[in-house]
């Protein structure tokens, strides 16, 4: 749904101006506002606030009158008991030896991910296209075409393939993308194959946002939720999501500027990281597919296994 949301917003975006785009995107969140009204307080906060009757009733609302909620309810019964007999780990815990796995492969990924160029590229394809002298509106309704599909592929291969697989594909595509994204500009300053090189950055541009979507923009949120003790996924999630929207935060903010120092090197250092993630994905992250949350524990931290 992000994804779509996004390829929606591409569209709209070639036939309006920035202004009026942006008033566009405030409608939904002025709805999901209005729709906070609606959705119940979660079940498993009303558990461990001892409020059971609520908790139960809110399982009834979200499951269906008729439905049977009794072996759901003892699980979360059971979850809240766990909870209550660890104590509930803060931020500055995640930094112990034994959530040393764990912290570097969730931060890492986060950081990789945006580090790679990804919002950078989102937020100013069609000032990127431009530069390359190919057509925006073309490359990003492209873009938009192409990143539903391949974020649909993914969420199908992901219970299938796995997570390492999907995420090293995505990492090369990544890659490969930037690099020809990069040679493309490379050839403009050297005024080589000036007719080849528009194109040439348009399929970068589109692997990249391709490659991306199958596997990189989703898979490292996923993985963060499984490789954490149930007591520090609170505090892990905050961690990670600061890493996550920081980077993103300094990559976009520093973006014109290395483009207006060098095109061709900005796209070749993204795709230098890139290929830094394959070296990381391969080596640090573990495959998640088909493991309970205690064996993937077992096997990240086994001092508190």
């Amino acid at each position: 749904m992000l994804s779509f949301g996004s390829a929606l917003i591409y569209f709209i975006g070639t036939v309006v101006n920035w202004r009026i785009l942006a008033l566009i995107g405030a409608g939904p969140c002025v709805l999901q506002l209005f729709g906070l009204s609606f959705i119940p307080e979660s079940p498993r906060l009303l558990a461990k606030l001892g409020r059971e009757r609520e908790y139960e009733a809110v399982l009834l609302y979200l499951r269906g009158k008729n439905a049977d909620i009794s072996e759901e309810a003892t699980e979360i019964k059971e979850y809240t008991l766990t909870l209550q007999q660890i104590s509930e780990g803060r931020i500055l815990d995640l930094f112990q030896k034994t959530y040393t796995r764990s912290l570097l492969v969730g931060v890492g990924l986060m950081a990789l991910q945006q580090f790679g160029g990804s919002n950078a590229i989102a937020f100013y394809a069609s000032s990127i296209f431009e530069s390359a002298g190919f057509p925006a509106n073309i490359g990003t309704i492209t873009m938009a075409v192409v990143q539903v599909p391949m974020t649909i592929v993914g969420v199908l291969l992901m219970d299938k393939s796995g997570r390492r697989p999907l995420l090293l594909i995505s990492a090369i595509g990544t890659c490969l993308g930037c690099f020809l994204a990069g040679l493309s500009f490379l050839l403009e300053d050297f005024r080589q194959w000036t007719q080849v090189a528009p194109t040439l950055a348009f399929v970068g541009i589109v692997v990249y946002n391709a490659s991306f979507g199958l596997g990189l923009a989703g898979i490292p949120w996923l993985i963060m939720s499984e490789i954490f003790p149930i007591n520090m996924k609170g505090s892990a999630g905050s961690l990670v999501s600061l890493v996550n929207w920081f980077a993103s935060w300094i990559v976009t903010y520093v973006f014109n500027f290395l483009m207006e120092l060098s095109t061709a090197g900005t796209f070749f250092i993204f795709s230098a990281i890139a290929g830094l993630t394959i070296l990381f994905v391969a080596k640090l992250v573990p495959e998640t597919k088909g493991r309970t949350l205690e064996e993937i524990q077992a096997a990240m931290n086994p001092l508190t296994a």
